[in-house]
């Protein structure tokens, strides 16, 4: 068991950049931002480690700058992962009540959640995260606590997200070779919707979207309980792909036109107007339009959240979102990407923004961080002096079985 220290250390490996940031945790569950640390990220493609060394330098780079900046030496990490093979989904475990005075206990309860994860997945595949949604005693829905009430019958739905076992291992076994403990793994668009939403926002029901370089995660909240997750391998390096394909210029290029140009919609303003492209000596080379150039921008976006859109409706959790869609992740940031995606779902977007959570200014106000500050909230609610009731299984559990299957 790890030492209760107020320190926390958030993780994020992603395609475009990792992100290690260092908070303070405090006796009401608040967290305080005290370091922040950032390197690009060379050795992940879509989420997922492509070249091991690369992304271990890039990782200690990150953590480095972190540590220096809040002047602590970093043990432990909540590892954020993200990935195409991701997935999530609802289950029940259910469990009889055999005692004579049909009472239920704490450890039924562990049971019908144990056997909630219990489910076939494919043979390659980890639970990442059970997370415990509502339970039914003899068929009576909605009960948060069941433990001292009288029944026959316990049942628990649950949300399983899972993903590919030795593509998540890649990433644990990079941060384990820095000679760092893995305090837990968490899925990263949980811990963006963490960062982002209140209480209120999870009851009225609300969509987060994390767009980052190589993938989409994206979770819906409703009723207050987590009731989706899921990944799209798409992210900001396919908006630059398809830049340099369709303006035919080189990748770096086009990564630049995109963040100097780039926008999500397409202004009648801009008819006609152009780009001279120069070489290093200042000369043009040619010119291209810049209608031209958004237009690609504003396809590739369009349907990254028709995607998004079609997956909550085909869960049945459209008309559950209330509160609205919330963006955050580095394609945040493209000019006019919240009112396109207000066309798709036809819904209020906002920028998301971190809540109940102090410290560095810069770091809170950057879309891009989100994921990593609630990697942060993640760890402080994980932290909390509360009984196990097999909600989630052990770290050393986990993480046992991800490098012994």
């Amino acid at each position: 068991m790890f030492d209760r220290t107020p320190i926390l250390v958030g993780l994020e490996v992603g395609t475009s950049k990792v992100c290690a940031v260092v908070g303070e945790t405090h006796g009401d569950g608040q967290v305080t931002v005290i370091g922040v640390g950032q390197s690009p990220s060379r050795g992940v493609r879509k989420g997922e480690i492509t070249d091991f060394d690369q992304a271990r330098q890039d990782m200690q780079a990150a953590l480095a700058e972190a540590e220096q900046m809040a002047n602590v030496e970093i043990r432990s990490v909540f590892l954020g992962v993200s990935g195409g093979h991701i997935r999530g989904f609802n289950n029940r475990g259910v469990k009889p009540i055999t005692a004579e005075d049909h009472e239920i206990t704490e450890q039924d309860v562990a049971d019908a959640m144990e056997h909630a994860r219990s489910i076939n997945l494919p043979a390659d595949h980890q639970v990442i995260h059970a997370v415990r949604q509502h339970f039914l005693v003899d068929g009576q829905d909605g009960i948060l606590n069941p433990v001292g009430m009288l029944g026959g019958l316990l049942e628990v739905d649950v949300h399983i997200i899972h993903g590919h076992v030795h593509r998540l291992r890649n990433t644990v076994r990079a941060v384990r070779e820095l000679h760092l403990e893995i305090e837990d793994v968490v899925f990263n668009g949980l811990a963006s919707a963490l960062a982002i939403l209140g209480r209120e926002q999870k009851e009225l029901g609300a969509l987060v979207v994390d767009m980052g370089g190589g993938t989409t995660d994206f979770v819906v909240y409703a009723d207050g309980i987590l009731r989706h997750a899921g990944v799209l391998a798409v992210g900001g390096d396919h908006v630059t792909n398809d830049l340099a394909s369709g303006l035919k210029v080189a990748l770096s290029r086009a990564e630049q036109l995109k963040i100097d140009y780039g926008a999500a919609l397409v202004d009648e303003r801009i008819r006609g107007q152009t780009l001279d492209l120069t070489n290093e000596f200042g000369a043009t080379l040619r010119t291209i339009h810049l209608e031209h150039l958004r237009r690609i921008m504003h396809l590739r976006l369009e349907e990254t959240f028709e995607l998004v859109r079609q997956e909550v409706e085909e869960a049945g959790l459209y008309d559950s979102i209330r509160a609205g869609v919330f963006l955050c992740g580095g394609c945040a940031r493209i000019p006019h990407v919240t009112q396109l995606a207000e066309q798709v779902f036809g819904l209020p977007v906002f920028l998301g923004r971190t809540h109940a959570v102090s410290g560095l200014k810069s770091a809170l106000d950057q879309p891009e961080f989100a994921c990593a500050i609630g990697l942060l909230k993640y760890g402080a609610q994980r932290r909390r002096p509360v009984v196990r009731t097999g909600l989630v299984q052990s770290v050393k559990e986990t993480l046992r079985h991800w490098f012994h299957r």
